[in-house]
């Protein structure tokens, strides 16, 4: 593994310097063990809620209330769950050379894209087609 690039804590990547250079790379890559780490937490926490929380509610619109935000609670972390798959996605691929580079044209993705959304896996003119072909197959 390759030794991390110096970052000040201000760094943000510009578009004026190489794209996908070392510390843009460490840039993402941190980026993307924070916010995986973040998920991870929250996750234990949700864990330790469940096991906290079994308790025996008399009421049963209160007992319904807090099946139903356990239910929501659950969905929200099997959606986190998936999420994490892509970040580790996301981490080979900077392991491997090709983060930020278009999956399906080969261009890079935009910094901004990339930074509101460090999964991405197409630039966004590539979604936008994905995504107008996937409604006109879903509308027919």
């Amino acid at each position: 593994m390759k030794a991390e690039a110096f970052l000040p804590d201000d760094y943000r990547p510009a578009e004026d310097e190489p794209f996908m250079n070392e510390r843009q790379t460490e840039y993402f890559r941190r980026k993307l063990l924070d916010w995986k780490s973040s998920i991870m937490d929250e996750t234990a926490q949700t864990i330790e809620g469940m096991k906290d929380g079994t308790r025996n509610i008399p009421d049963i619109a209160d007992r319904a209330s807090e099946e139903t935000d356990m239910a929501l609670e659950l969905r929200t972390r099997d959606r986190e769950r998936k999420l994490i798959s892509k970040i580790d996605a996301a981490l080979r691929r900077i392991d491997e050379g090709e983060y930020g580079y278009c999956s399906v044209t080969g261009e890079p993705i935009s910094l901004k894209r990339l930074d509101a959304r460090p999964v991405a896996t197409m630039s966004l003119e590539a979604q936008e087609r994905h995504e107008r072909r996937e409604k006109v197959h879903r509308d027919t």
